[in-house]
């Protein structure tokens, strides 16, 4: 999201090639632009008959429980995310630098993977229920997993490292004066939190909340595993049920309306504050004494058990007591590893592009440089449609033109093909490798640029030769992250891949769909495993930045 609503970089005035680099900052973003365009046009010719069953029916229950998920992963991770985020900043106790950092593992879990292990470990058949009943011989009352309740607390548990990350930044920027401050006004400690620290915070937490918004908007395989109708449900079975694209995309026209009031909402709640790291920070941590160390120690392991040390041993506890391998899993990882490097190629390949157009471009690239980065705030279930619906009419108009000068209908069938995949991943992911290659090429001063100019090397020579090794560093990290993301998305794959085309996420969605969790781990915990990769380069980030805001 910091790709979406942070700061493009200043156009460099004078470069010759300024419309080229204008045309192919606008190319980019217009893939995005026509998904948009589409899904709000989409309204002014409404199948009457669906839409009525949608607004009767569908409408009233999925946009309520969206609002009511929202709110909840949102509270109950944010207190969570704000809590051990002041904890581990403020306080020492057993185990704190540990926690500091493993307290983002549970980033590299999908929320789908910890949903069905969560359900296969506590549902009355599973093992936890099973052991209660072997031991008391009775029947305890569990409170159901597969219930609003259990959703919010499966969300919260994957993502509010989110909220953690920013808000342990803003406290540890502040320091121990934050509570000196409080207490020179004549507060302790808890009132100084409350009254101090936690509003200097306000601008980190509402910006890890949004992205907390808006990965619960746009979760589908999670929803899927709990049977949790939303609006990404509800447009994939519009879509696969109904077999009516108009009704999906104007579903997707509604869960536009709710992210764009959740962005405004994140800025009305951030409001005019600015963080200033005004506050020596580095200060040493409170010492906690008694048991309210342990107190601490006990709070940050349980959510670490919780969020990912326990699902991981279950994967491994279900991959064990898999009597047979199953021998589609290489084949299937293979593709999910091709898939993944192409998308992350292609993807990296037309950040640097985007990046470098906007670095030597004028201002009307920069509102397309905007809407290219969009992306990343909108739901896969929405893309998917998008995308569909773009090559669907690219494919009727080139079948026409191609029958209208042979006489021959080639049937072409785009939408179906890895090309709908690797548009909607390249529209839903630049915004990822954008940010990381923007950040390496501000360190890319003018200066560079005229030294290379001044002995002869410009064009497409100065980026070949000077851009794009000095870009190496962030370019990497762009194409492991986009790599990463690609493994764990769900919905645009399951929506837009051609026939057999099964990934890892495909895989375990399938399995879970027909409660078959062990044949379901394999894949899971692979994903989970190439997940660890990005959370280590952020703690690495996190360590050596300068918490400013």
């Amino acid at each position: 999201m910091s790709a979406v609503t942070g700061s493009l970089p200043t156009p460099v005035s004078g470069r010759p090639g300024r419309r080229y680099w204008s045309v192919a900052a606008f190319l980019i973003a217009l893939p995005t632009l026509a998904s948009l365009v589409i899904i709000v046009l989409s309204l002014l010719h409404p199948d009457s008959e669906i839409l009525g069953h949608l607004f009767r029916y569908v409408l009233p229950r999925v946009t309520a429980n969206t609002i009511i998920l929202v709110a909840g992963v949102s509270i109950l991770a944010g207190v969570i995310g704000i809590g051990l985020g002041w904890l581990t900043a403020m306080y020492d106790f057993p185990g704190r630098r540990i926690f500091s950092w493993a307290l983002l593992l549970p980033m590299a879990m999908p929320g789908y993977v910890m949903a069905f292990v969560a359900i296969g470990l506590l549902e009355y058949s599973g093992p936890v229920q099973t052991l209660v009943r072997e031991w008391t011989g009775a029947e305890p009352w569990f409170p159901p997993i597969r219930s609003t309740g259990g959703i919010i607390v499966v969300m919260s548990l994957a993502l509010y490292p989110y909220v953690y990350l920013l808000s342990r930044n803003a406290f540890l920027t502040q320091g121990r004066q934050a509570l000196e401050v409080g207490q020179s006004l004549g507060l302790n400690r808890r009132q100084g939190f409350f009254r101090v620290a936690l509003p200097m915070a306000r601008p980190w937490i509402a910006g890890g909340l949004m992205l907390v918004v808006m990965e619960t908007l746009a979760d589908f395989g999670t929803v899927s595993v709990f049977n949790y109708d939303t609006f990404t449900t509800a447009i994939y079975s519009s879509w696969f049920g109904l077999y009516s694209v108009s009704s999906a995309l104007q579903l997707a026209f509604f869960l536009l309306v709710l992210v764009f009031v959740a962005v405004v909402l994140e800025h009305r709640l951030r409001g005019r504050a600015a963080y200033t790291a005004g506050l020596a920070p580095g200060t040493a941590a409170i010492p906690l004494a008694g048991i309210a160390r342990w107190i601490a120690f006990l709070a940050a392991f349980t959510v670490l058990f919780a969020g990912f040390l326990l699902p991981c041993l279950q994967l491994l506890v279900w991959i064990a007591a898999t009597a047979s391998f199953d021998q589609r899993y290489l084949a299937i990882a293979l593709r999910t590893v091709l898939l993944s490097a192409s998308a992350a190629v292609l993807i990296g390949v037309v950040a640097v592009i985007l990046v470098y157009s906007l670095r030597n471009a004028g201002n009307a690239a920069r509102f397309a440089g905007r809407i290219a980065t969009l992306g990343y705030a909108l739901p896969g279930t929405v893309l998917a449609v998008g995308i569909y619906t773009q090559l669907a009419g690219a494919n009727h108009f080139l079948n026409e033109i191609i029958a209208t000068l042979t006489g021959v209908s080639p049937r072409l069938f785009l939408q179906g093909t890895v090309l709908a995949m690797l548009l909607a991943y390249l529209i839903r992911f630049l915004a990822v490798a954008f940010q990381s290659v923007d950040a390496a090429m501000q360190r890319i001063t003018r200066r560079i640029d005229e030294s290379a100019r001044s002995l002869g090397v410009g064009g497409w020579q100065l980026l070949r030769q000077v851009h794009v090794p000095l870009l190496r560093g962030g370019l990497l990290t762009a194409l492991i992250l986009v790599f990463v993301d690609v493994m764990k998305e769900m919905p645009i794959t399951l929506m837009t891949r051609p026939f057999g085309w099964d990934t890892l996420a495909v895989r375990v969605y399938e399995m879970t769909a027909e409660g078959m969790w062990q044949q379901a781990a394999l894949p899971a915990l692979s994903i989970v495993l190439a997940g660890v990769v990005p959370v280590i380069l952020i703690v690495r980030a996190s360590a050596h930045a300068p918490a400013t805001r």
